[in-house]
C-alpha cells in the first residue's frame, strides 16, 4: 500500500505559519512542526523553502482568482461590482481580526527585493489582478458611473494599491477604520 503524501498538510501549515510569521522568520522546522510531519518529509516534496513559498503563493492566488468572479457578474452594475468586491475583501479581513493582511501584499513587501523568483511571480499576479479590476472600471466608465477623465488602468492600479495600503494599515491598527475609509473615499472620489 503506498504511503499517504504529506504535501497537502505541509502546504496548509505553511500558509498559516507564513501568514503569521512572514517568510524570513519562518523556518522549515516551524512548518513541519505545524504540519505534524517529520522534517525530512519537507524535502521529499520541495527542493527549498523558496519553492514551497511559491507553491503556497500559487494556492493563495488561485483562491483569489475565484473571488474576482464578482467583477464579471453582469447582473450587477459595474460600480456596484467594484464596491461589492472590495467590501467582501474588507469583510474577510474583519473576520480574521485584521491579523494577516494580504498574503500577496505581505510577500511583495518582504520578498520582492530578496528573491527574483518571488518578485517576478508577484508582479505577474498584481498585473492579472489589476487587469480584472480594470475591465470592470472600463464598464463603469462606459455606463457613466465612474469618472472618464482618468485612464481605466490608472484607476484600477489606484484601487488595488490603495486597498493594499488600507489593509496593511488595518493590520497595524487592528481595526476597520482604514478599510472603511478606503471604501468611502475611493468610490466617492471616482464617482462621476
Amino acid at each position: 500500500m503506498p504511503r499517504e503524501s504529506l504535501k497537502e498538510p505541509i502546504l496548509a501549515a505553511a500558509l498559516k505559519v507564513l501568514q503569521q510569521k512572514g517568510f524570513n522568520a519562518t523556518g522549515v522546522q516551524d512548518i513541519t512542526e505545524a504540519a505534524g510531519v517529520p522534517k525530512g518529509s519537507f524535502y521529499n516534496h520541495f527542493e527549498s523553502k523558496e519553492a514551497l513559498g511559491i507553491e503556497v503563493l500559487e494556492r493563495y492566488w488561485q483562491a483569489g482568482l475565484n473571488s474576482l468572479k464578482i467583477l464579471e457578474d453582469t447582473d450587477v452594475a459595474p460600480v456596484g461590482r467594484l464596491k461589492d468586491y472590495f467590501h467582501k475583501l474588507n469583510l474577510r479581513a474583519r473576520k480574521l481580526d485584521y491579523r494577516y493582511g494580504c498574503f500577496i501584499g505581505n510577500l511583495g513587501a518582504e520578498m520582492s527585493d530578496q528573491s527574483p523568483v518571488f518578485r517576478k511571480r508577484l508582479a505577474t499576479i498584481f498585473g492579472v489582478w489589476s487587469r480584472a479590476i480594470e475591465a470592470c472600471v472600463r464598464e463603469a466608465q462606459a455606463d457613466g458611473s465612474l469618472r472618464r477623465d482618468l485612464d481605466a488602468k490608472t484607476i484600477a492600479s489606484f484601487l488595488l494599491n490603495s486597498w493594499e495600503g488600507a489593509l496593511l494599515r488595518s493590520k497595524v491598527d487592528q481595526g476597520w477604520g482604514p478599510l472603511g475609509e478606503f471604501e468611502e473615499v475611493a468610490f466617492t472620489a471616482l464617482a462621476k
